[in-house]
């Protein structure tokens, strides 16, 4: 499972975790330049070179061929994971992502200006749900899973990330944008594809997840009416729902 900018591997949701973990093992891990992991040596971050790096990973963690679930900028390593490496992916699960270049719709800037460095919870919480009471609700209860899973131990207790790799992430996002490369090569992905997002996404409207559906030959869209960004927190048995009954029965690997 990729994680998106600026966070961790333990900022899943732990209840989403469970809803998926009882029929598929997963594989969470903070690939190179995200989280606490070192970043990428030697060259410039960008998400191709995340991907090549992921796939890496998964030969190395005995599971070169895996579903695969990226979310937010994990999505742009998932998306480049199936174009490079298309014989490590079985299925393809795209949530609240962006296909890159001119074709990508970005949000207001005060979103993007959060989302590329939240100084707090608070900050977070303004663009990972609707600014809404039931929104404010939701981040509030997502916030208490993720400190009582901490507290057991279910989760790592650490959530800091180095300010210069979130420098460098947001910095791979600006030849992301300019290129249309990615968006051209989502035509030639073979694997079968679920792509999800929320209505109300402020982070990465909900026309990105439609053009990466048109895109991709034979992909489901599914869209989630009220919901922002974190539309697979919020609505999180709707959508282990739905990516239970794409992937099928759990197999040894679980998801990217």
């Amino acid at each position: 499972m990729a994680i998106g900018t600026g966070s961790t591997m333990a900022e899943w949701d732990p209840a989403l975790l469970r809803l998926l973990a009882a029929r598929h093992r997963l594989i969470l891990f903070d690939y190179a330049g995200v989280g606490r992991s070192s970043p990428l040596r030697g060259r410039r971050t960008s998400f191709a070179a995340m991907a090549d790096q992921t796939a890496r990973f998964m030969r190395a963690a005995g599971a070169p061929r895996a579903d695969v679930l990226g979310w937010s900028m994990g999505g742009f390593v998932a998306q480049q994971l199936a174009i490079r490496h298309p014989s490590s992916v079985r299925r393809l699960v795209l949530a609240g992502t962006n296909p890159g270049g001119r074709c990508s719709v970005l949000g207001p800037r005060w979103a993007q200006e959060i989302d590329s460095g939240a100084d707090s919870d608070a900050d977070a919480l303004k663009v990972l749900y609707p600014r809404t009471r039931s929104g404010r609700a939701e981040g509030g209860a997502f916030l208490r899973r993720l400190v009582r899973a901490s507290a057991s131990g279910e989760i790592p207790d650490d959530f800091r990330v180095p300010a210069a790799t979130v420098r460098a992430q947001v910095a791979a996002e600006d030849p992301w944008l300019r290129s249309d490369a990615n968006f051209s090569a989502l035509g030639r992905v073979r694997a079968p594809a679920l792509v999800a997002g929320g209505m109300r996404d402020v982070v990465v409207p909900p026309a990105n997840v439609r053009r990466i559906a048109r895109r991709i030959p034979g992909a489901r869209l599914e869209l989630y009416r009220g919901a922002g960004h974190a539309f697979l927190f919020g609505d999180r048995r709707r959508f282990a729902r739905s990516v239970d009954a794409f992937l099928g029965p759990g197999g040894p690997a679980g998801h990217r």
